[in-house]
């Protein structure tokens, strides 16, 4: 590809590419308002559900403390009317019968005015409570403080929720006390009708923080203070709905209602939220939405892209495409009906392919009047070649020494294969590589040629592989080549004939020529012209040349050498003519 044009489709690669990488940028920027309207309608949706749990738990932490009351209720009212009956006659068998029957109460229990058990339901179950006059309920009952109590006992088997009641003589009088056991499932509030999250948990709590109902995953014990003293502050005035983290990890909300006249609370608890959390629970609302309206939003950018600058970069990179193949009578003409920038870039390809078409063309005639001009120096050297070769011919029938006339004649056959190769470049396709396969069948038949007329006949036969080689490694080749047949006729095929064989190997980076005959041998011959010239032949190859004896008593004489390297010549291709 040229120079020009493969610097130009540069540009014009990195500036598509920059343009898609603008357009998607631009697309992505796109994204952020639809993002951050989710994002204000995430918060929005959030505080309303918070303000509306918080609301939720409030109203059903006074729904629990009712229930709660309820049952309490209705506890000291049975206790109320016990009282005035609970020294009576066989006691223990009344409350055991009236604690069965009665579904708000597991046990009942009457103390005198020293804390000592008189009647008991369950009889066994009254030295659970232990040193009663002095717990702090019984001291508040004795001195009339309060008129009930409710506390928590507690002991080694568990804990349960009591209630205790101040029994009065006619002139009111401290008489005793009356402790009824509630059952923790009396307790147990449901918050299934109401809007609350699944792991919502209720139970009652002292101003302590304790829990006096079991509750599962809330047992705070004295060590929770965020909750104790939000108690305290609330026994003197409702406090708002606390956030803290309870005893499960988890970011919670509280709302607390107190039970008239008592230091107890009903206490509910609900997860808070986070916005991430909502935004998981209202994918549509969160995501889909502002989703399915940046697609649209895409999807008609794209597709206004698509029609504006797109398509047209892409049949601009298909003619770029028939540009790099070669095919510079393409012409971008459809890009008339495109945006203006789009023209113009067109126009500029135009004029690109325009001028390498007549660079390309002016190229090609002066390469054709290089090829025409070597051409006629090959064939000039070789018929001058040839015009030495035939004086020294004349030469060599007029001198009378036989060894001038054989040095002569030696000469004659070295000038006549340079003459040779010089006929084989100019008459080839390439001017500057000549096949070996070719340019050795036809040296090999001139030279046996030539001794033909002069001696007995010589039978000869080539296997030669092909390899384009240059001027410079075909001439030592030959001249080797010239040298080995040489001294197989004087010494092999004198006054008797045979038969020779020529073989030219090419085996990877190395190369290989034999000459073979089948006479009888030259012996150890190590000096001469002959072998001087093929040694300094074979080391202009950059290889070695060596004889070595034939299996049929001949002698082969054999040229090792790298084989030269292939520049393959490019193939010019005709410009079409079509559009």
């Amino acid at each position: 590809m040229p120079p020009l044009l493969r610097k130009w489709l540069g540009r014009r690669q990195r500036r598509v590419e920059g343009i898609r990488a603008r357009l998607g940028f631009s697309m992505a920027l796109s994204l952020l308002p639809f993002i951050l309207l989710g994002l204000i309608q995430v918060r929005g949706e959030y505080q309303q559900l918070t303000t509306d749990l918080k609301a939720d738990l409030q109203l059903a932490a006074e729904r629990s403390v009712r229930e709660a009351e309820s049952a309490f209720n209705r506890a000291g009212i049975l206790l109320s009317i016990i009282a005035p009956e609970g020294q009576a006659f066989d006691c223990n068998t009344r409350l055991y019968g009236l604690a069965n029957r009665v579904d708000e109460v597991e046990a009942l229990y009457r103390f005198d005015t020293n804390g000592t058990v008189l009647c008991a339901s369950h009889g066994k179950q009254s030295e659970r409570f232990g040193q009663v006059r002095d717990s702090a309920w019984f001291k508040a009952l004795a001195n009339g403080s309060a008129t009930s109590k409710i506390f928590l006992q507690t002991d080694t088997e568990g804990s349960q929720l009591a209630l205790a009641y101040r029994a009065t003589r006619p002139l009111g009088d401290f008489d005793g006390v009356l402790v009824a056991v509630i059952p923790n499932s009396i307790f147990s509030l449901s918050t299934q009708d109401m809007p609350l999250p699944p792991d919502t948990q209720t139970g009652l709590f002292d101003d302590q923080g304790r829990a006096l109902t079991p509750v599962e995953g809330l047992s705070f014990g004295q060590s929770f203070t965020p909750l104790k003293a939000w108690l305290a502050a609330h026994s003197r005035e409702p406090q708002a709905v606390l956030r803290a983290k309870g005893a499960d990890g988890v970011n919670r909300l509280f709302a607390a209602s107190q039970l008239e006249g008592q230091n107890v609370y009903a206490v509910i608890s609900a997860p808070a939220a986070s916005p991430w959390f909502w935004a998981q629970s209202n994918p549509i609302r969160f995501l889909m939405l502002p989703l399915a309206a940046w697609l649209t939003a895409f999807a008609a950018a794209m597709l206004a892209s698509e029609r504006i600058v797109i398509r047209w970069l892409d049949y601009l990179d298909r003619i770029a495409a028939i540009y790099a193949r070669g095919r510079y009578t393409i012409r971008p003409v459809q890009a008339e009906n495109a945006p203006l920038e789009i023209r113009h870039l067109a126009r500029t390809m135009d004029e690109l392919a325009e001028n390498i078409t007549r660079r390309d063309a002016a190229l090609t005639e002066a390469l054709q009047e290089k090829d025409a001009l070597l051409r006629e120096i090959h064939h000039r050297v070789k018929n001058n070649l040839q015009i030495i070769s035939s004086l020294l011919s004349m030469q060599q029938r007029v001198v009378e020494d036989p060894a001038a006339r054989a040095a002569l004649g030696d000469t004659r056959q070295r000038i006549s294969a340079l003459a040779l190769i010089y006929r084989t470049l100019y008459q080839g396709e390439d001017v500057r590589h000549a096949d070996a396969e070719t340019f050795l069948n036809e040296l090999v038949g001139h030279l046996v040629a030539s001794e033909s007329l002069r001696g007995p006949l010589v039978k000869s036969s080539i296997e030669a592989d092909t390899l384009s080689i240059d001027p410079e490694k075909l001439a030592p080749m030959a001249l080797w080549l010239v040298e080995a047949i040489s001294n197989a006729q004087k010494h092999a095929f004198a006054g008797r004939g045979g038969e020779l064989k020529v073989r030219f190997k090419v085996d990877g980076k190395t190369s290989t020529l034999e000459v073979e005959d089948d006479g009888p041998g030259m012996g150890d011959v190590t000096s001469g012209v002959g072998v001087t010239l093929m040694t300094a032949f074979a080391k202009q190859l950059r290889g070695t040349a060596s004889t070595r004896k034939a299996d049929n008593g001949g002698t082969i004489a054999t040229l090792v050498f790298e084989t030269p390297s292939t520049e393959e010549t490019p193939v010019r291709q005709t410009p079409e003519l079509d559009r």
